[in-house]
């Protein structure tokens, strides 16, 4: 049976899967205990951030070398390391920002957008996907961010059942429609719910800018979470330079909340692109009539409590799928939402020209 110094060896020789140093280096074995008449070993074990995948696969990784090296039951408790210990190997903040800084640099003609809302369920991701589509579909180079870390839902939209690529350090993003994505659904077991704390989120963002390939590219779009909360806010104070979508309905409550999401992105210093009213009608494809099943008028007056463009709106109406290249919620072109997409994404082009 094993001893307790052994299992010490053992787990310090794998490494944190976020830092990439060995746990026996980060003081990660915190805790070891054998029960030798019951071949059952517990381990107490700190990491650089708990949750999803990566917890898992530590998990699974410890599990097996200490099975494979005689423990019958293996016992796992996690915690997190502190924050100084991860700065050492990882760098502190202040280096985090100026790897974010360096990434803007590399292209000065990339454009960051954020697509925001005030609320959930006024069809934010579904602008965000079909902006980047129909970008991509103008000839630009298009990176599409799933900021929405706990409402992950673009890959799915999209229609992508593969997982990133690996490049020694650098994941490679999956390419869908001509745009290339990257998502916290990547990650976390399928539909798992994230769990994670705040400042948690803010190095996955993190990871999101620094440690993917994205290439070149014209525009990185990012699908915000709704509201005004930490992912939101974290972004804002990544990207100095953003600019942002605001996405309502006509309804004046939905407006009302939404003109946060602006107020936010003005009081950081953002400057608003426009608004697109989501959801604006039902037009009757055997009548022509139009039917405003949410009322009228809450894009246009958003737009002018926030000084900028109404870019369009976005009536009720469900894409045409084609089985050969399926994606849910994407709208082809001769769809008349995939003409309004266009115009908009023409419009987009138009405003951030150099």
């Amino acid at each position: 049976m094993l001893t307790v110094e052994q299992v010490k060896t053992l787990v310090g020789e794998i490494n944190d899967p976020i830092i990439h140093v060995p746990l026996s280096e980060t003081g990660g074995v915190i805790d070891v205990s054998v029960k030798e008449e019951k071949e059952h070993v517990s381990v107490k074990v700190a990491m650089a951030q708990l949750g999803g995948q990566t917890q898992l696969d530590l998990q699974m990784e410890i599990v097996e070398k200490l099975k494979e090296n005689g423990a019958k039951t293996v016992g796992i408790r996690f915690e997190e390391l502190p924050e100084e210990t991860v700065s050492k190997y990882r760098g502190s903040k202040e280096e985090e920002q100026q790897t974010i800084e360096q990434f803007i640099a590399q292209g000065n003609d990339l454009e960051f957008i954020a697509v925001a809302s005030g609320k959930g369920g006024v069809g934010k991701s579904t602008v965000a996907v079909n902006l980047a589509v129909s970008l991509a579909r103008e000839g630009k180079r298009v990176g599409l961010i799933d900021a929405d870390i706990y409402g992950f839902s673009v890959p799915d939209m999209m229609g992508i059942d593969e997982k990133p690529g690996i490049e020694g350090k650098t994941v490679v993003p999956v390419e869908r429609h001509g745009v290339k994505v990257i998502s916290m659904a990547f990650f976390v077991e399928e539909n798992a719910p994230v769990i994670w704390r705040g400042p948690m989120l803010g190095k996955m963002l993190t990871n999101f800018f620094t440690d993917v390939k994205w290439g070149d590219l014209d525009y990185l779009i990012l699908d915000l979470p709704p509201g005004t909360g930490d992912v939101a806010l974290d972004v804002h104070t990544m990207l100095p330079s953003s600019k942002e979508i605001i996405v309502t309905t006509p309804h004046p409550t939905a407006a009302f909340v939404a003109a946060r999401a602006g107020a936010m992105a003005k009081h950081t210093e953002h400057s608003i692109l426009g608004v697109i009213e989501n959801m604006s009608y039902f037009e009757s494809k055997e009548t022509g009539n139009k039917e405003y099943v949410f009322g009228q008028g809450g894009g246009q007056k958003l737009a002018d409590e926030l000084q900028t463009d109404l870019l369009g709106q976005l009536p009720l109406e469900q894409p045409s799928w084609k089985p050969v290249d399926f994606a849910p919620s994407i709208y082809q072109p001769e769809d008349k939402l995939g003409e309004i997409y266009q115009s908009i994404a023409r419009k987009i082009i138009e405003k951030t020209a150099k």
